[in-house]
């Protein structure tokens, strides 16, 4: 039986005798478990070390590129920022390109320019339009791969998508939301940033989904009543001023569950109103929501570790450009943080 490494290496590796691992390797009787598993850790450990070794001198320059709130981009590139040195022994750069609101046409138009730029990968969170899924396979095409953060472009020829299942995310804050309510027969409010992010679409169909079949289960299959803004771009001014509308329009509303930001906006204008809010469930633990948070106008946040994005992106990238071998891009962990366990 023929193997990628040396008996001597392997043999070296597990602190064994040589001919120990040749039984192993050759499967011949007489070999405790506990041995075979001695060797199997030696050949794991060995193709950590070839990742190592290819690493060694290689330089990647990334490009991130993000329609979002200024908030959010800025916790995503100080995690970006930390992650960096952790890549080494391969030398990672990243140029930041950040857009609050930007067109579809403008966001093609950057991505383009990385065909003539030397990028070696693109992390990006962009609408699921047509022209992005061309624009994404034009770069992949030239092999310079793609990675989609936050919200997926899933007909891309992207190699992988990171971050959260967003469903998932909708039927938690709806579990959280009804949980919280209880008996009381309140309105909840929705609060999305754009209506063209595929991200906010599955977080709203999971918790309007989730929302009903608790109400099924209480006997109520028509569920809570439910009122959406939209178009908010996830500014504070922007959404104070729809949900003050909202609020004179629903006077049931007492919860709100803010998928796409501007939640001090929210806040002010049920303070402005002079209006309860039983419940308030959000999304992301940055510069805004942790004061929120902390003082108890957010009930919880629906989080996820965004170094942990970080080093997975950049590793999928890096694998796609022959640095690693065997990165799997699982989703990210949902957090439900409240102010009694917010780090």
């Amino acid at each position: 039986m023929t193997h990628r490494y040396k008996v001597r290496e392997i043999a070296q590796q597990a602190g064994l005798s040589e001919a120990t691992v040749d039984r192993v390797l050759h499967e011949r009787p007489g070999v405790r478990a506990n041995t075979r598993a001695e060797v199997q850790q030696a050949i794991s450990d060995l193709d950590k070390q070839r990742s190592q070794l290819r690493l060694n001198g290689r330089k990647f320059l990334f490009d991130v590129v993000m329609q979002t709130p200024a908030r959010f981009s800025a916790e995503f590139r100080a995690a970006v920022e930390a992650e960096l040195p952790m890549l080494s022994p391969a030398v990672v750069r990243c140029r930041f390109h950040f857009r609050e609101t930007e067109s579809v046409p403008n966001m093609v138009e950057t991505l383009g320019r990385f065909t003539s730029r030397g990028s070696h990968g693109v992390i990006v969170k962009a609408p699921d339009d047509p022209d992005v899924v061309a624009a994404i396979d034009r770069l992949v095409g030239i092999g310079i791969p793609v990675v989609t953060y936050v919200t997926d472009v899933p007909g891309s020829a992207r190699v992988n998508y990171v971050g959260i299942d967003n469903r998932a995310a909708g039927a938690t804050a709806a579990y959280l939301v009804d949980s919280w309510l209880s008996d009381a027969d309140s309105t909840v409010l929705i609060i999305l940033t754009s209506n063209i992010f595929r991200n906010e679409g599955e977080r709203e169909i999971g918790f309007r989904t989730t929302l009903r079949a608790l109400g099924a289960e209480r006997g109520d299959p028509a569920g809570r009543r439910v009122v959406e803004i939209t178009d908010s771009e996830g500014r504070d001014e922007t959404v104070e001023r729809l949900v003050e509308r909202a609020l004179a329009d629903h006077p049931g509303i007492e919860a709100v569950y803010s998928i796409g930001g501007g939640n001090t906006g929210a806040v002010r204008a049920f303070e402005r109103a002079r209006r309860r809010c039983r419940v308030f469930v959000g999304h992301d633990l940055d510069g805004d929501n942790r004061p929120l948070l902390r003082s108890g106008a957010l009930s919880a946040v629906l989080h996820h570790d965004l170094r942990a994005d970080a080093r997975l992106a950049c590793r999928v990238l890096m694998q796609a450009g022959g640095g690693f071998d065997g990165v799997v891009g699982d989703r990210s962990r949902i957090q439900v943080l409240t102010r009694f366990n917010m780090p």
